[in-house]
């Protein structure tokens, strides 16, 4: 059973930073291709960054490249999302997804973590 859980949100002011973590109970984590979405308020979940575990080109939307950056611990199944310079854009639940597979863009991610706050004032 695949469980994603993240922590990392919080209030900060606009210029700062924050870095998200995503733990995952997986058995390889290699294996997966793993995805931050963001969901502003009243606004569709979108999909700001992407990557492969164990190697791979990650993707970032245009509104977050050069702000954004993935890091991971591989022995602790855990993925990072460095946030910097955030604007008040940025606010929103931030979601962590995966799929056991290669990553490309547009798929479908059957893993969902329940989301962690950031607000950006």
């Amino acid at each position: 059973h695949v469980q994603l859980v993240e922590s990392g949100g919080g209030s900060v002011q606009a210029g700062g930073s924050l870095r998200l973590s995503c733990v995952a109970t997986v058995t390889s984590f290699s294996e997966y291709c793993m995805a931050w979405f963001r969901q502003a308020p009243g606004k569709d979940r979108k999909e700001v960054a992407q990557i492969k575990i164990g190697g791979g080109t990650p993707w970032y939307a245009d509104s977050v490249k050069g702000r954004f950056a993935f890091s991971q611990d591989n022995p602790k199944k855990t993925l990072y999302l460095q946030i910097n310079n955030l604007k008040p854009e940025d606010t929103g639940t931030y979601y962590c997804a995966a799929v056991r597979s290669a990553c490309y863009r547009g798929m479908h991610y059957p893993y969902w973590g329940q989301g962690t706050q950031v607000t950006v004032s």
